[in-house]
């Protein structure tokens, strides 16, 4: 008999047992999460991050669950690659943890990650103090998750903010062991360090049985082949199309103003035919050119 057709939560867990890094690039819609796919990569992150800027807002807690686990539908039904949603802080407590990784497994994620930050949170990057929850009541938000969980496949990923917070490598190892203990499927450290030496001390001290994930937003000279070597399974690039296309937009619309007619940029953006094949626009409806 052929073999099962695997879910993206199962897929996912395959990945990870994989001998190459599980890549994921950050997206907030389904035309970004396509590119991802378009480029090569295994996995689309759901960013708590591109999702605000998208809608002009700071990464601050001001969008609520509705509008993350829609965006997170739309890119799990644009792409065949598993979906990971960033969920910030779980949207509150225990309670809301559990509610939300309900909704994100019945729309078609295939994990969550929440991070050990009150609520409401700041983005990591951001200049401002950035306050921990014990370590007890988060392992308790993580336990809530999992008892919600009714596919044992989709995974729930702890964050660690704890580098970001300044407590150093100790208080971050002691942390993730805690959530791996709670029963997290994988590990988040953090970092703003513009060194990678942090993140490579914790992979090469981890204990916990888990798989490690990655965000080399600030340290982005490792590679992600020297982080799977030290035990990061996924490596996420949070944030770089959203900011490739802030780059490429201002570029083009600040030439297109001083030009005075398209034509002048026409060749340096997408093609209408293009984007119809982005869209999957059927064949019988061809762009012009």
């Amino acid at each position: 008999m052929p073999e099962r057709p695997t879910s993206k939560p199962e897929r996912l867990r395959r990945l990870l047992e994989g001998a190459d890094p599980v890549r994921a690039v950050g997206a907030h819609n389904g035309l970004t999460a396509r590119l991802a796919e378009r480029a090569g990569f295994e996995a689309v992150w759901s960013s708590s991050f591109e999702l605000s800027a998208s809608q002009g807002l700071p990464d601050a807690s001001l969008l609520g669950l509705a509008e993350f686990v829609d965006a997170a539908e739309a890119m799990d039904a644009a792409v065949d690659l598993p979906v990971i949603a960033d969920c910030d802080t779980g949207f509150g407590g225990p309670l809301n943890v559990a509610h939300a990784l309900r909704r994100f497994e019945r729309r078609g994620a295939a994990a969550i990650c929440i991070e050990d930050k009150v609520f409401p949170k700041m983005n990591s990057f951001a200049r401002t103090a950035h306050d921990l929850v014990p370590t007890e009541e988060f392992a308790l938000k993580l336990k809530s998750g999992l008892q919600a969980r009714t596919d044992p496949d989709f995974l729930l990923i702890a964050r660690t903010e704890a580098l970001i917070a300044g407590q150093g490598v100790p208080e971050a190892l002691e942390r993730a062991r805690a959530y791996a203990a709670a029963g997290a499927d994988a590990v988040l450290v953090h970092s703003k360090s513009t060194r990678p030496d942090d993140i490579l001390e914790f992979g090469a001290r981890w204990d916990g049985g888990v798989p490690l994930v990655a965000v080399p937003t600030t340290y982005g000279q490792v590679h992600e082949r020297e982080l799977f070597d030290a035990g990061y399974r996924i490596v996420i690039y949070a944030n770089h199309g959203l900011r490739a296309a802030v780059s490429g937009v201002t570029s083009t619309l600040d030439a297109l103003a001083a030009a005075g007619r398209a034509r002048d940029v026409e060749d340096g953006i997408a093609t209408m035919p293009e984007l119809f094949e982005l869209q999957r626009m059927p064949a019988d409806f061809k762009a012009a050119p």
